[in-house]
């Protein structure tokens, strides 16, 4: 486990083959929360890098998850550009050997913006994408000049989306629109919806924490990373 130039990497123990993997932190930086969740795919056998998407303005910026760093954590996120996001998983990626053909990624919440970007850029082997915000409109540089979504026809690679009945920050509108996307891109993809639960419902730690959905959504991001 290590930090090089802005990307955390995560190692496995075994030196056998590897599953490699890029996974996009969530609006508070590469936390404590994030760097598990990389330390925990590890253990599976994986090699994990997570670019520090903030590193241009905020280098090494971990953000407590309350309402201060939440608003500091939005004034970073505005000033994420699109170009500047894919540049930065391609360089994770060739921490990890240099052929996205070869690596999955998984994203949450922001960084799920950025996987789903990365996997329409970059051909990415799978992408598993986690309560993404912010897809279909262009409220964010990350969405502009047209919605990301619109950008789903490029992705070569498996993706899986999975996100909360509940979730504030995707309503069913965005989901469903979504979805038709990769339906009628052809992309093979899964989307999964978790009846009740909120954003952010993957990690432990803040109040949105949901074990079942969490655990279930474990599964399945495991599934499509040994898969692929």
């Amino acid at each position: 486990m290590a930090s090089v130039a802005g990307v955390y990497i995560a190692r496995p123990a075994s030196t056998g083959p590897q599953h490699r993997v890029v996974v996009g932190h969530q609006l508070f930086g590469i936390d404590a929360s994030v760097r598990a969740f990389a330390d925990r795919l590890a253990a599976e056998g994986c090699l994990v890098a997570v670019p520090d998407l903030y590193h241009r303005s905020a280098p090494g910026v971990e953000l407590p998850q309350d309402d201060e760093g939440r608003a500091r954590g939005f004034e970073l996120l505005h000033g994420l550009d699109r170009d500047e996001v894919v540049a930065d998983v391609a360089a994770a990626v060739d921490v990890l050997g240099g052929d996205p053909a070869g690596v999955s990624m998984v994203g949450l919440s922001v960084g799920g913006h950025a996987a789903y970007l990365a996997a329409a850029r970059l051909g990415l082997a799978a992408t598993a994408v986690l309560y993404p915000g912010w897809l279909t409109g262009t409220q964010i540089p990350m969405s502009r000049p047209e919605p990301t979504v619109t950008l789903t026809p490029a992705i070569t690679g498996r993706l899986l989306f999975l996100v909360g009945g509940a979730d504030h920050v995707v309503p069913p509108g965005d989901v469903a629109t979504v979805a038709a996307a990769l339906r009628d891109s052809g992309v093979r993809h899964e989307v999964v919806v978790y009846p009740d639960t909120p954003h952010a419902f993957l990690l432990p730690g803040p109040p949105t924490y949901r074990p079942e959905p969490a655990a279930d959504a474990w599964r399945r991001v495991l599934e499509l990373i040994t898969a692929s």
